[in-house]
């Protein structure tokens, strides 16, 4: 009769997580911004290799970004640049002046 020892024990490699962590980042809006997302600010879930274009999309499929600016942590980023460790994300409308 064979004995088996618990899988952990069998084996000396760490164990391996596949999900991402998951992260919290706070979404704020001004402006025009804060009618076309329908919030001034909102907590959602996300991975820090998330982009604002994907977090935007995932809550609001049919807002469009084309002239809105975006920064994390009150500096301008890229749509398509990873979140990080971000905690904050700021959607921005143009802004016309005189």
């Amino acid at each position: 009769m064979e004995t088996f020892l618990p899988l952990a024990r069998q084996s000396n490699r760490p164990h391996v997580f596949t999900q991402p962590i998951t992260l919290e980042i706070t979404i704020l809006t001004f402006a025009q911004a804060r009618e076309t997302f329908g919030f001034a600010s909102r907590t959602v879930a996300c991975a820090a290799d998330d982009s604002p274009r994907t977090i935007l999309c995932r809550i609001a499929p049919e807002a469009s970004l084309e002239h809105l600016r975006v920064a994390l942590d009150h500096e301008y980023t890229d749509w398509d640049a990873p979140i990080g460790a971000a905690r904050e994300l700021a959607i921005i409308p143009p802004v016309s002046g005189g």
